[in-house]
């Protein structure tokens, strides 16, 4: 099934609450210029076969660290850094 943004947005809203400043991510959107970067590791790798041969950015391992940010053209933080520990999930 496949939403237009507003749509998604309407539904978060409908099984969660989203109270003010939450962030609604919608997926990765590919960079033109791949020296700036990749939104993910799987394009990130698939760069890298089409250049190499094969890939060398590794999968994410527990203690790996994530952060998004996203910075305007003046190189100012929009929301503020998000940074999260990879970390294995506790045993029941």
């Amino acid at each position: 099934m496949q939403f237009n943004f507003a749509q998604l947005v309407a539904h978060a809203a409908k099984t969660r609450p989203l109270g003010a400043g939450t962030i609604v991510g919608s997926g990765t959107i590919a960079n033109e210029d791949t020296s700036k970067g990749a939104s993910c590791f799987a394009e990130q790798r698939v760069v890298e076969t089409l250049r190499d041969g094969k890939p060398s950015t590794p999968f994410m391992s527990f203690g790996d660290v994530v952060r998004i940010e996203m910075l305007d053209a003046a190189g100012n933080s929009i929301f503020g850094a998000i940074e999260q520990r990879i970390e294995q999930a506790a045993k029941p």
